[in-house]
């Protein structure tokens, strides 16, 4: 297993700057809360999942199988 950022530069600048802008929280999401603040649970979950093989919910990392 390997977690790597996502190969588009563009979306990786484009979700840095968000996160910059919002304090660590996802900048795909409305709520603000522990939960979406990157990285976040949702893509833990996913990493922790054997069979899962792509991207967190805001494109930035990319888990490899």
């Amino acid at each position: 297993m390997k977690i790597r950022l996502n190969t588009d530069e563009e979306v990786v600048k484009s979700v840095k700057d968000g996160l910059k802008r919002t304090g660590g929280y996802c900048p795909c999401r409305l709520e603000r809360t522990e939960e979406n603040k990157c990285m976040c649970e949702e893509f833990k979950a996913q990493i922790k999942d054997p069979d899962f093989e792509g991207y967190c919910h805001c494109l930035l990392y990319y888990k490899e199988k």
